[in-house]
């Protein structure tokens, strides 16, 4: 049996460059369900880069938009159980990108984990990060 899955695409967000959603949700219980969100980089609607290489504004950016997909379903970013961060030069951004973090994430915390990669898919931005949200379904 398939879980039946429904994406996820705020409108604030730009059209996907591949073939994936921003998020997507999947039933769990009957009153809870996942949704995972796509790793988000700073772009606003049109795909522009939003404060390039700067580590604290982009990570302010990423979490309103992972924000804006877990309003898509009804959620937020209390609701967050697992979050994967991305960074391109942990030495240099690990500090600004981690007091964002501890700034908009409710306690408890989410799971986390944190790698530096070589480069991100878009030029100018050194964040990217994906999640996993258990939000309530509310029928």
């Amino acid at each position: 049996m398939t879980a039946h899955k429904t994406a996820l695409i705020p409108p604030s967000h730009s059209k996907p460059i591949g073939r994936y959603s921003p998020g997507v949700r999947v039933p769990l219980t009957p009153h809870t369900e996942f949704v995972f969100v796509t790793g988000q980089v700073a772009t606003d609607a049109q795909g522009t880069v939003l404060a390039p290489d700067q580590a604290a504004a982009q990570t302010r950016v990423v979490f309103e938009r992972i924000e804006q997909v877990l309003a898509a379903a009804g959620g937020s970013l209390a609701d967050l159980v697992n979050v994967t961060i991305y960074l391109t030069d942990i030495e240099r951004d690990f500090a600004a990108v981690s007091a964002v973090r501890d700034e908009v994430l409710a306690v408890p915390p989410p799971a986390s984990v944190l790698v530096e990669v070589t480069a991100l898919a878009e030029k100018g931005c050194v964040v990217e990060i994906s999640g996993i949200a258990a939000v309530e379904s509310g029928t």
